[in-house]
């Protein structure tokens, strides 16, 4: 990766197993940690739809958005105000906003499957929000079947595994990089993704950056329609390394930008750790992993 090459993947040629294909995803997983990928039965009408929604909801007064502050919760549902998240302990809280909402299992206790919180406005949000995670799901686990065949798998392999995901889809809303920040300050600081696998549509603007081998930081693009796919440090563990999580940031620009993230991750019981390891609950994983970067959940642990 000493010039950043991201591989740039036909997800339906992945599914058609493909051998070229196949091997620019082996090559993604295994030594980037990062792709790109096309052709995935969304659209960039889809991906602009969802970005409307959530670029309305953030333009709210602060006052109407609190009304679903997900910092009156236990768990990680609704709106994230500025600087309510630390990924790196070193760095100086983020300083974007967020909306999270994720899978729900009904009567479940566990704050990875809680109740989402929908606001009352803007008017047809939660229709545009639930539209656009229902067809992600079926990407990201398409991408995971792809992933199961490169490591000489059944192409279902991760299938039962993901039956009750607990898979939270984000808002991130990047407004242009203040004056003040320095070198501490970030959109998103320096971080490893905690699961899986993500599926990221951005609206284009530049941003998102990538730590290559050569240590320096290289930017990373798609334009509606097209995804970056990138790997969770669950994942690698799960995989024993045939998967690489790699670390990327968002440092900020002089424009605003709306990126969407689905984190892909098992059923909460799923056990996650490398054969012949002891057992590691992937939702107990990712619980902790949360608790030490929501700093809501920080100050309850």
């Amino acid at each position: 990766m000493n010039a950043v090459v991201i591989p740039d993947i036909d997800l339906a040629a992945v599914t058609a197993r493909e051998p070229q294909a196949l091997e620019a995803l082996r090559v993604g997983a295994r030594d980037v940690g990062f792709l790109t990928v096309r052709n995935t039965g969304m659209t960039a009408q889809d991906v602009e739809a969802v970005m409307a929604a959530y670029r309305a909801f953030f333009k709210q007064p602060d006052a109407v958005k609190s009304a679903v502050d997900m910092a009156a919760t236990g768990s990680n549902r609704g709106w994230g105000a500025p600087k309510s998240e630390q990924v790196d302990p070193d760095a100086n809280p983020d300083y974007k906003e967020v909306f999270d909402c994720g899978y729900e299992v009904t009567g479940s206790d566990l704050s990875v499957y809680a109740h989402n919180l929908w606001p009352a406005a803007p008017e047809g949000f939660r229709d545009a929000v639930q539209s656009y995670y229902a067809k992600a799901l079926d990407v990201a686990m398409e991408v995971l079947r792809g992933i199961a065949t490169v490591m000489g798998e059944d192409a279902q392999y991760f299938d039962d595994k993901f039956d009750q995901p607990m898979a939270l889809l984000r808002g991130n809303f990047y407004p242009a990089r203040p004056d003040w920040a320095g070198d501490r300050d970030f959109g998103i600081a320096a971080h490893t993704d905690y699961g899986c696998v993500t599926l990221l549509a951005t609206d284009g603007v530049a941003g998102l950056e990538v730590l290559g081998r050569d240590g320096a930081w290289h930017a990373v693009s798609a334009a509606p329609g097209r995804f970056v796919i990138n790997f969770g440090e669950m994942l690698e563990m799960w995989t024993e390394g045939r998967v690489k999580a790699t670390l990327h940031r968002v440092r900020g620009t002089a424009q605003e930008r709306i990126s969407v993230p689905l984190f892909f991750n098992p059923n909460y019981e799923t056990n996650v750790a490398p054969k012949g390891a002891a057992p590691i609950s992937a939702g107990e994983h990712l619980t902790r992993r949360f608790e030490q970067t929501y700093l809501h959940l920080k100050d309850k642990s």
